[in-house]
């Protein structure tokens, strides 16, 4: 479903009801605003939500991994 948002002074975005619903998101609640390309994407400030993209995007990504990498980049 498509819904629409307005700006408002200050740069506020109102966030119409229906969507504050389905989302859960309630007065006082944090949201994440993330860029991506020309959209801008938004959801539920969930720490639990949140480390499972971490855990999702760091897969296959070792210590090892990180240390040789960082050591290409200092040229050791």
């Amino acid at each position: 479903m498509t819904y629409h948002a307005k700006v408002i002074a200050g740069g506020k975005i109102v966030i119409p009801a229906a969507l504050r619903r389905e989302l859960g998101i309630r007065d006082g609640d944090s949201v994440v605003l993330e860029r991506d390309g020309e959209h801008l994407v938004l959801h539920r400030d969930d720490p639990a939500a949140a480390l499972s993209r971490l855990r999702d995007a760091m897969k296959g990504y070792s210590v090892d991994r990180f240390l040789r990498e960082r050591r290409q980049d200092w040229g050791e």
